[in-house]
């Protein structure tokens, strides 16, 4: 069920459209988790050096946060669509704060691990909790027009992957790799005192306090999303077991599900919702094309074509920047499916592309590369989210949003896993062709999806707010 919202001022000045004094809480609770996705990318190998710790070990660093966030993200998400966005703000917030404390102070990488678990688990609440504010102030306001909200969180998040790696650059240089985590206690405080002053008071639902939380439900998610990225993290055949142990959990998720009245995941109401299943899906192949790129074309850059880490980071620029500004130009337009076609398309061609890189091409084509791909960045993830917000159940709003985000990881992991596969065999152009040939099949299977599901050409275009129920 969806539950007012109590508002204890301003009501009458914001009564006739979306309320701005949201803005700044929720844009600053989504970019904690983008913050901390790719700032730890400069610091994996001063943690080393710190630990005496080998690059196998710091990068459970970066899956340690992707495994927390792709479980946690839906399960905050639910509590959020039945307890509302404040408490579960503030709470994150204030586990992020905590996170940094741990961070500063770690006297060992598994305590340093112990720290990105907590951060992924605390920036889980910040993306669910802005889609679910959004749903309530359209139906407050009676106006369902997001666009302009969701494309300043998309901005707002790909401008902080852009500047992430240069800050925490930064943040060494000035305080060493610990001022990475630190930097989580200021933006945790202010998490905390915005929201506390800005985010409107949910009606407490009458019960017992897990009344519709379906805990043997998300034990069996977190089971089976647990089994399937440790499998892809390190696919190899002596792990048989985890794929076994995800299947069988997968199963009895189903099973629990099905027969339980307020299910943590709605199977039959997603077996019913198949453009949203297709968005889901969508998200992970955009993600798996995206991540293959960042993570497979990075590496070949600095192994295969000679460049520094720096100077890779510079031929990715163009990537983020073209990604900025389509988000911005096109965001306010609520046409989703004409984003997703050229956006697939720009994916195809820019697998394409890496089909034709070798130790000696010109540095136009590395740009050309990056540029292109930048266009399926901007356009794909932001039709994904509109998408999302149109075809989910209003009163889910929160745990589609975090499952969204579920997939989208699920991609990035499948993509790492990918890119060492394929990388780790050749490191010079013929590795990097095979990781292009898996991207173009993944790009041309998201182009078709996007071809064939016609109720794109109705979603965002006819629908309209719904009654709080």
């Amino acid at each position: 069920m969806t539950f007012a919202l109590r508002r204890t001022d301003h009501t009458t000045a914001e009564s006739e459209g979306f309320d701005r004094r949201l803005m700044t809480p929720m844009i600053l609770s989504s970019v904690l988790n983008p913050v901390n996705s790719s700032i730890i990318a400069v610091s994996l190998v001063p943690i080393g050096i710190a630990f005496g710790a080998p690059a196998s070990e710091t990068a459970w660093l970066v899956s340690a946060l992707y495994l927390a966030t792709a479980i946690g993200q839906p399960v905050v998400g639910r509590l959020i669509d039945i307890f509302g966005p404040r408490k579960l703000y503030l709470a994150g917030a204030a586990l992020t704060g905590i996170a940094g404390v741990i961070g500063m102070i770690a006297p060992a990488l598994w305590v340093l691990v112990i720290a990105r678990i907590i951060l992924g688990f605390g920036t889980c609440a910040g993306y669910p909790a802005a889609m679910y504010l959004i749903r309530s102030e359209s139906e407050r306001t009676g106006k369902d027009s997001p666009a302009g909200v969701l494309t300043a969180l998309a901005v707002a998040g790909q401008t902080i992957v852009v500047i992430g790696p240069t800050l925490g650059g930064l943040l060494i240089h000035l305080g060493g790799w610990r001022a990475t985590f630190a930097v989580n206690i200021p933006l945790a405080l202010a998490c905390l005192i915005i929201g506390w002053r800005r985010l409107p008071k949910t009606a407490v639902p009458q019960g017992p306090k897990t009344a519709g939380l379906d805990l043997p439900g998300i034990g069996l998610f977190a089971a089976m999303l647990i089994t399937l990225l440790l499998f892809l993290m390190n696919p190899q055949v002596s792990h048989w077991y985890l794929p076994v142990v995800m299947i069988a959990a997968a199963a009895a998720l189903v099973c629990r599900e099905l027969h339980t009245e307020e299910p943590f995941l709605d199977v039959r109401l997603l077996g019913g919702n198949l453009p949203l299943l297709a968005t889901y899906v969508r998200a992970l192949l955009t993600s798996l094309v995206g991540y293959c790129f960042l993570y497979g074309f990075t590496q070949w850059l600095e192994q295969g074509r000679g460049l520094s880490a720096a100077g890779a980071g510079m031929i990715l620029l163009p990537m983020s920047i073209t990604a900025i500004g389509v988000s911005a130009l096109t965001g306010r337009r609520k046409e989703i499916r004409g984003k997703l076609l050229v956006g697939g398309a720009a994916q195809v061609l820019a697998a394409a592309v890496l089909l034709t890189m070798h130790s000696a091409v010109g540095l136009w084509l590395l740009l050309g590369a990056a540029l292109i791909m930048g266009i399926p960045q901007g356009l794909n993830s932001l039709a994904n989210q509109n998408a999302v917000y149109y075809q989910a159940d209003p009163a889910r709003i929160g745990s589609s949003a975090g499952l969204l985000r579920t997939f989208i990881y699920l991609g990035a992991i499948g993509a790492a896993a990918a890119s060492g596969t394929f990388l780790s065999r050749d490191t010079g152009a013929a590795g990097l062709h095979a990781l292009a040939w898996f991207m173009l099949a993944a790009a041309a299977l998201f182009l078709l999806l996007a071809l064939v599901d016609r109720s794109l050409t109705r979603t965002g275009r006819t629908a309209e707010p719904k009654e709080a129920r």
